[in-house]
């Protein structure tokens, strides 16, 4: 009898620890921490504010540089499988859009995102980036529309363009005026914040 107790007992903490809800966080370079240090970057400074706010949730970084819708919908279910993640913040397109991705296949792509999210049991949050004018004003208005599209039709909510204040500001862009730099981080946070802590005091409400 004692010795089952000390087995529970030693497993308490374990059982916790797997209860923590996952925020994941599905992206390209801007927030894989490109040309910056990772611990730098706008997703490992949102799981320090969580912690601040008093909401355990475990931030997963699953950004990586160069990726694109497509490129999410091969990772995703096994992300899913692998974290069962509360939350899913989807922040891909931008290599989409400069690589002049059809705009009915870039739709088809976030829907398809947000659905195999959804399904999983995750609440959804949507980030959008906008394009350089270069790429002429059809394609790049048209580019900002679908995300606005997406997230109205799936009900799901939505940052326009989580780089506003900074994309525009080449005192906190990169080089290659791609990137923001390390300064820039706490500003993507903060567009970002306002969005994303409903989906997580629903999480802490709900106990999931």
């Amino acid at each position: 009898m004692i010795r089952r107790l000390l087995i529970l007992l030693l497993l308490l903490p374990m059982t916790a620890a797997a209860r923590t809800p996952v925020v994941l966080v599905l992206g390209d370079s801007l927030s894989a921490g490109y040309g910056i240090s990772t611990d730098e970057g706008w997703v490992a400074l949102l799981q320090a504010r969580i912690g601040l706010e008093a909401l355990p949730h475990q931030v997963v970084n699953a950004s990586v540089s160069g990726d694109t819708t497509t490129g999410g919908l091969t990772r995703l279910p096994q992300l899913l499988k692998a974290h069962q993640p509360s939350v899913l913040v989807i922040e891909l397109g931008a290599n989409d859009g400069l690589r002049g991705l059809p705009l009915d296949s870039f739709r088809g792509n976030l829907e398809a995102l947000i659905r195999l999210g959804r399904d999983a049991g995750a609440r959804i949050l949507l980030l959008g980036v906008r394009l350089p004018p270069n790429y002429g004003a059809a394609y790049t208005e048209g580019f900002q529309a679908v995300y606005a599209e997406v997230a109205d039709r799936l009900e799901v909510p939505l940052v326009p363009t989580f780089l506003k204040g900074i994309a525009d500001d080449w005192a906190l862009m990169q080089s290659d005026g791609l990137h923001p730099k390390s300064e820039a981080q706490a500003l993507i946070l903060d567009n970002v914040w306002p969005a994303l802590l409903p989906l997580l005091e629903a999480t802490a409400a709900a106990g999931d």
